[in-house]
C-alpha cells in the first residue's frame, strides 16, 4: 500500500469521526481501514488517535492530518489540472442541494453547466436534510441560511431574503398585521425546520424576538407552504426565490417587510481536502456568475419591496 492511500484512509477516518463511516466512504471494510491505520501508526512510530468512546486526535494526529490534506489536495489538483488542459473537466462530481431551490433554479442551471463540460458526470441528491459531507463523500453541498460552525469551507453565492406573505383574500378577511405583536391574531403556515415551536423569530429594535402565531399548517416542504398561502390559509415566511412569482402575479402580498427575518445566504460548502479541486471551483464560479450578486428573483421583487 502506498503512502497516498494511507493518507487518504487516515483523512477519511478523521473527517468521518469513526472507522465504520470511513469504510463506507472508501468503499471497503472496517477491518481494512483499521489495519491501514495501524500500519500507518507503526510506520510513523507514533499514535495518531486517542481511542475511547469517540476518536480524538493526538498532537501528532492533528499535525499529520493538516499536512496530509495539503499533500493530497495538491496531488488531486495536479491530476485534474492535467486533465483540464483544454478546459474539459472530467470524472464524477457529487452534489447535494435543498429541494425547493433546486427545483426552482438549480436544476436548470446544472443542465447548462453539464452542457458546458460534457466529460463531467454529476451525481446529485435533492434533499432538505443536511448531509454529512465527510461521512457521505459528497464533494459539494448547497446550503441555505446561517451556516453551522464546522471545518467546511463556505463560499457565498448570493443573499437569501425571507418574506412574510399572505394572499389578498386572507388579508381582506383577517386584516393586515402592522406589527409582529399582531401575529398572535393570525394563522401561521410554518416550516418545521425553521419554526418547530410555532414561534417566529423576527428582528425588532436591533434584537431577535419571538412572536407567537397560530399553527394552521406545519410542513417540511416550501412548495406546500406556497400553495397554502396562495389558497388563503394564513401567513407564511417564504424565501424570496419561492415567493417572487406569486408576488408579481398578485397572488401574494408582502406584510411586515420591516420585520422580515434574516435568511442568511445561499452558499456552496465543501471539505478542506477538496479546496483545490478544479471541478468544485468551476461549479461554484458558474453558480455565482449565473445567479449573480443580485439574483433574478430580487430584481423581480424590487418594486414590491420599495412599496411595502
Amino acid at each position: 500500500m502506498n503512502q497516498f492511500q494511507e493518507m487518504a484512509t487516515y483523512i477519511a477516518v478523521v473527517e468521518a469521526a469513526n472507522i465504520s463511516a470511513a469504510a463506507r466512504r472508501l468503499g471497503t471494510t472496517k477491518s481494512v481501514v483499521s489495519r491501514r491505520i495501524q500500519q500507518l501508526e507503526t510506520r510513523l512510530g507514533t499514535v495518531l488517535f486517542e481511542r475511547g468512546k469517540t476518536l480524538g486526535l493526538t498532537d501528532a494526529g492533528h499535525l499529520f492530518y493538516q499536512r496530509a490534506v495539503l499533500i493530497l489536495s495538491e496531488v488531486s489538483d495536479a491530476e485534474e489540472s492535467v486533465r483540464t488542459l483544454h478546459g474539459q473537466l472530467q470524472g464524477p462530481l457529487r452534489l447535494t442541494a435543498p429541494m425547493a431551490f433546486s427545483i426552482r433554479y438549480l436544476a436548470p442551471l446544472l443542465s447548462t453547466f453539464m452542457a458546458q463540460y460534457p466529460s463531467l458526470n454529476l451525481d446529485v441528491e435533492y434533499s432538505d436534510r443536511l448531509a454529512n459531507l465527510n461521512q457521505e463523500n459528497f464533494d459539494v453541498a448547497i446550503r441555505i441560511g446561517p451556516l453551522a460552525d464546522s471545518d467546511l469551507i463556505a463560499q457565498r453565492i448570493c443573499a437569501n431574503r425571507h418574506l412574510i406573505c399572505a394572499s389578498p383574500a386572507y388579508l381582506a378577511q383577517k386584516g393586515t398585521p402592522m406589527h409582529p405583536q399582531h401575529l398572535q391574531q393570525h394563522q401561521g403556515l410554518l416550516y418545521i425546520q425553521r419554526e418547530p415551536t410555532g414561534m417566529l423569530q423576527l428582528p425588532i429594535e436591533g434584537e431577535i424576538r419571538s412572536f407567537r402565531i397560530g399553527k394552521r399548517l406545519r410542513t417540511d416542504n416550501a412548495f406546500h407552504l406556497l400553495a397554502a398561502a396562495k389558497a388563503g390559509l394564513g401567513l407564511a415566511i417564504l424565501p424570496a426565490f419561492i415567493a417572487a412569482d406569486a408576488i408579481r402575479a398578485g397572488e401574494l402580498r408582502i406584510v411586515l417587510a420591516a420585520y422580515s427575518p434574516d435568511g442568511g445566504d445561499i452558499s456552496a460548502v465543501y471539505r478542506r481536502s477538496k479546496r483545490a479541486s478544479p471541478k468544485i471551483k468551476a461549479l461554484v464560479d458558474f453558480l455565482s456568475e449565473h445567479i449573480g450578486h443580485t439574483p433574478s428573483w430580487e430584481t423581480a421583487l424590487s418594486s414590491f419591496l420599495t412599496s411595502t
